[in-house]
């Protein structure tokens, strides 16, 4: 790049942490003394789509309405959906899952090279209680939390990436959006933002269920966290 960012924002869930393995054994762990050989990946995977379905359908003139509500209402169903029984106080244990998610391995040490150089931030979907909980879980080095419901909206509505340049007191082309989802990195792209696509191929656990391929739409392609820094010059 001839032209570098002065601030990189983050998405989370997926991009800085590895959902699909910590969901993963955190199913396992509460269902499945009652159904054993059950496909766990796939429900996380199922779990995960329904979450991504209630937001599409959620209409703003609904208001707010929180992420851990969301995955809540989204197991409720799926449960339902199998016939797999769990009691209140364990479907909140295991919804609270996904505020202890685990970093990838290359994430830790690529953000604490990166933030010799750069402003580090999140911006996710996920609530910004969440955030912050998965942030003190994996020892991430940002300098600052935003998330989508600081905008009272989710991504990619643009007024997310906007309240984050504004939060930062930068311009969008002052700001590189780094994700592994290429329909976020694209929503940023057209307020101005540069981009950084980083590949995850075990997003989903399955490569062939993940977008992980390169495109030279984007700023930056890298690897993981760590290529990103190489390509940064950090």
């Amino acid at each position: 790049m001839t032209d570098r960012p002065q601030a990189l924002l983050f998405d989370v869930q997926g991009t800085a942490t590895d959902f699909h393995t910590t969901l993963t054994r955190a199913g396992e762990r509460a269902l499945g003394a009652g159904y054993p050989g059950r496909d766990w990946a796939g429900f996380v995977n199922d779990w995960r789509a329904a979450y991504f379905e209630r937001l599409r359908a959620h209409n703003d003139t609904d208001g707010w309405i929180s992420v851990d509500s969301v995955y809540r209402t989204a197991l409720d169903e799926l449960l339902d959906a199998r016939g797999m029984d769990l009691d209140p106080p364990a479907r909140d244990e295991l919804t609270a899952a996904w505020r202890l998610l685990d970093a990838w391995p290359d994430a830790v040490p690529g953000l604490t090279r990166l933030r010799t150089r750069y402003t580090l931030a999140t911006l996710s979907n996920a609530d910004v209680a969440a955030v912050v909980s998965i942030t003190r879980h994996c020892d991430f080095p940002w300098h600052a939390v935003f998330a989508a419901e600081m905008a009272g909206t989710f991504k990619p509505d643009p007024r997310a990436y906007r309240t984050a340049a504004g939060y930062l007191g930068l311009e969008p082309g002052q700001i590189m959006m780094v994700a592994s989802h290429k329909y976020d990195i694209r929503a940023a792209a057209e307020l101005g933002f540069s981009t950084a696509f980083v590949s995850r191929p075990l997003e989903f656990g399955d490569p062939a269920l993940a977008d992980f391929e390169f495109s030279d739409e984007f700023d930056i392609n890298a690897t993981d966290f760590l290529d990103l820094a190489d390509q940064l010059g950090c």
